[in-house]
């Protein structure tokens, strides 16, 4: 397993980690079989956003005596109310519910204190405004939080989160399905067929701008909803028109900038293994770009999504990075120091370009890669 540092929180997460959403309909003992499947494989983070008791109790059970192994993602605002899941920011009913995940996962802290799911910006202004966000700081500067994070579907919330100063990560739903799509405060939209009929135009730009200020900013991503609720195993319902696998999907939410992890859910251990196996897939097993490049329907002409088909150069140049850099760099009116640094530690970089275009040749979304060189040689040689 290989780790990856939670942004300007310190920690040290797994890439691939544990979404415990579909243990809830499972018992005790079939939990404790997908956590131990987890934890053998070096899975160090879980995400418990659930409200129902029994599944709470379960994780608590699973993880009794080895919680320092375990990073923890718990939300504020989830909560059980007569038999049912209730999303609330009623203060009395959330701080009873937040209790209750303390008490039922054994457990006097969370490493992360997640405000939940937010995905209407009025709403969002209420809790960043008001006693809610009060409430959770006052349980950070308690010590019983860690970080304080929020969950939301909405690029437009992720991105006034990562830019407020007060959230340190976010829990978002990354994958080239919802990429392309623009921003909606209704999460079902992404779910839709129809969403995606005239929407085929690669990466939505306010997603790519989001994902670029969460690594320019330290604000790290963790990522829900890595394969797109599994439409994106079913040629006839994906929006592509092809299938790709858990390993090509979870390989795409981890070329995102500013992605620390992907929080797989799994109803077995085999779910378990077949996530896992991506830390030994091979690079023809990672391959999205040439499946996505080759689909019925096309979506990404042009962009770069940072796959890395490119190489080998004959100039050592990581042309992947040096795009991610130059893409970061454009976002500001002026180049940022540190990534004006990151780029000028590299080995080698755009100036070294000798402009052969073997790059070009293997680049499945036909990116004028040369061209980007020039550019990227131009911006970072004035500052």
């Amino acid at each position: 397993m290989r780790y990856r540092v939670l942004g300007k929180t310190g920690l040290k997460i797994s890439e691939i980690g544990l979404g415990a959403e579909w243990l809830e309909r499972h018992n005790e003992a079939e939990i404790k079989e997908v956590v131990s499947c987890c934890e053998s494989y070096g899975v160090n983070i879980l995400d418990c956003w659930m409200s129902e008791p029994n599944v709470r109790s379960n994780i608590g059970k699973a993880i009794r005596g080895k919680r320092e192994k375990w990073i923890i993602q718990g939300h504020f605002g989830s909560t059980w109310q007569n038999g049912q899941y209730v999303r609330t920011r009623n203060l009395e009913k959330v701080k009873e519910a937040f209790q209750d995940l303390l008490v039922r996962l054994q457990t006097d802290y969370i490493d992360l204190g997640m405000i939940h799911n937010v995905d209407e910006e009025a709403e969002y202004r209420r809790i960043m405004d008001g006693e809610f966000l009060a409430y959770v700081k006052e349980q950070k500067e308690k010590g019983v939080i860690h970080h304080i994070g929020i969950s939301t579907h909405n690029p437009k919330i992720a991105k006034l989160a990562a830019l407020s100063g007060e959230i340190e990560m976010v829990l978002f739903s990354v994958n080239p399905a919802f990429d392309m799509l623009p921003a909606s405060e209704d999460m079902n939209r992404y779910f839709e067929s129809d969403s995606y009929e005239k929407t085929l135009q690669g990466i939505d730009p306010e997603r790519a701008e989001l994902y670029q200020i969460c690594e320019q900013r330290g604000i790290g991503i963790n990522v829900m909803k890595g394969y797109a609720g599994g439409r994106l195993f079913n040629e006839k319902i994906s929006p592509f028109g092809v299938a790709l696998t858990p390993i090509q999907c979870i390989h795409y939410a981890l070329t995102r900038p500013g992605v620390a992890s992907v929080l797989v859910g799994y109803d077995t251990a085999e779910h378990v293994r077949e996530a896992v196996a991506y830390e030994e897939a091979t690079e023809e097993e990672k391959d999205y770009a040439s499946v996505l490049a080759t689909a019925p329907h096309h979506a990404y002409s042009g962009q770069c999504t940072y796959c890395g088909h490119c190489a080998p150069c004959p100039a050592e140049i990581d042309i992947a990075m040096v795009n991610k850099l130059y893409d970061l760099a454009t976002m500001q009116e002026e180049v940022p120091a540190t990534v004006k640094a990151h780029y000028e530690g590299l080995s080698a970089n755009a100036k070294d370009c000798i402009g052969c275009k073997g790059c070009e040749t293997r680049c499945p979304f036909r990116v004028p890669i040369v061209a980007r060189m020039k550019k990227a040689k131009e911006l970072f040689s004035r500052v």
